[in-house]
């Protein structure tokens, strides 16, 4: 492996609200047979393991088995797994809604709504305790794209990814408001784009003094949310 892994935290699969210093500590005891496990892993498979980490199937312990029946033991391959898939840089890739992949690095499944979220909460939240500017904003513009992206309406996006954790609720709330004002103006956008008779979108963003690339961005999300 090429970087040292992280502090260990729950995986794409734990919702913050399972988050305790019991589960961190046992995972921490178990980084150095762990360790071996994935330098072998990253050799079989760099580009699963390697310089760039993409999320993994679900069922890619029983994969690993069966394809290397004498080469993990079974127990060290399961805390190596773990202890990669709480590390920030696999959880980055999750928050970056990339799809889940095999063995032959071939995407198979999409990353579910719920995971890409609170792996977004668990990387902000580790940043934010090593910067030192308010990264909140950010954080809020990433919830509304990974909302945007997941198609689901602001109801049910939210009855799937709340917790018990009320500064996440507090942070999906503003970002699903965000959402809903950035939609009323996309619409309203659209409606004037529509009704203003010009046939390219740079006419139109000309016409009113507008960024052409942010009105495009505009129409096209106006347009992917009308029934």
């Amino acid at each position: 492996m090429t970087e040292t892994l992280p502090d260990t935290a729950p995986s794409e699969q734990t919702p913050p609200s399972a988050q305790t210093a019991a589960v961190v500590a046992p995972a921490r005891s178990k980084q150095p047979r762990a360790l071996p496990v994935l330098e072998k892993l990253a050799a079989l498979y760099p580009h699963l393991f390697g310089d760039m980490f993409l999320p993994l199937k679900r069922g890619i312990f029983q994969d690993l088995l069966a394809a290397h029946p004498d080469a993990f033991e079974r127990e060290t391959l399961k805390d190596a797994l773990a202890f990669h898939t709480r590390s920030t840089r696999y959880l980055s890739s999750v928050a970056a809604g990339h799809q889940r992949h095999d063995l032959q690095g071939q995407a198979v499944e999409a990353m579910a709504p719920e995971h890409v979220h609170h792996a977004l909460l668990e990387v902000f939240r580790r940043r934010q305790g090593r910067a030192n500017e308010d990264l909140r904003p950010k954080l809020i513009e990433r919830i509304v794209q990974a909302f945007e992206a997941s198609g689901l309406s602001r109801e049910a996006y939210a009855e799937l990814v709340r917790s018990r954790d009320e500064a996440a609720n507090a942070a999906l709330d503003e970002a699903l408001a965000e959402a809903a004002a950035r939609s009323a103006k996309d619409e309203a956008l659209l409606r004037a784009f529509e009704a203003s008779g010009q046939k390219t979108v740079q006419a139109f963003a000309d016409m009113y003094g507008m960024d052409s690339r942010a009105a495009t961005l505009s129409l096209n999300r106006a347009r992917r949310s009308k029934p």
